[in-house]
């Protein structure tokens, strides 16, 4: 709720235990939080568009709006979460009864088992490892 308060920081994803732990299904899901999150900060538009000010007069109060393409066209603008499940019951049942953190740590795991390290230049390297050294013995460690 921090966001929708005006704050643009988001502290302590994957954290549990007071930041004692991290876990990196925790992680995936936090980041989904926050990247809905900032779907709705960033509001809606307000037009004759997208208040469907012509549809409604076309179709009427009680008329059908799911077959018109200004209703599919829009409803894919919503929130689209990765991981959040908004099926029926019976449709996620028959698709294993996953629930949230499983799916998550399976894309933690995914993501890790994945990753390459970027190729970092030997002179970026050597620019590096001077800094660490100054700063070791800056503070009396080397």
């Amino acid at each position: 709720m921090a966001a929708l308060a005006g704050a643009n920081l988001i502290y302590g994803s994957g954290m549990i235990e007071s930041g004692v732990t991290f876990d990196c299904a925790q992680f995936v899901m936090d980041n989904e939080f926050a990247r809905m999150i900032k779907h709705c900060v960033r509001g809606i538009a307000i037009t004759d568009e997208t208040l469907a000010v012509d549809d409604i007069a076309q179709v009427g109060a009680f008329g059908d709006f799911l077959s018109l393409d200004a209703t599919l066209r829009h409803m894919r603008e919503l929130s689209q979460p990765e991981f959040l499940d908004r099926r029926v019951r019976e449709e996620w049942q028959e698709r294993g009864s996953t629930d949230l953190h499983a799916r998550c740590l399976a894309k933690a795991r995914e993501v890790l088992d994945d990753y390459q390290p970027p190729q970092v230049d030997d002179d970026v390297k050597q620019r590096i490892h001077a800094i660490v050294e100054k700063t070791d013995r800056l503070v009396g460690v080397a």
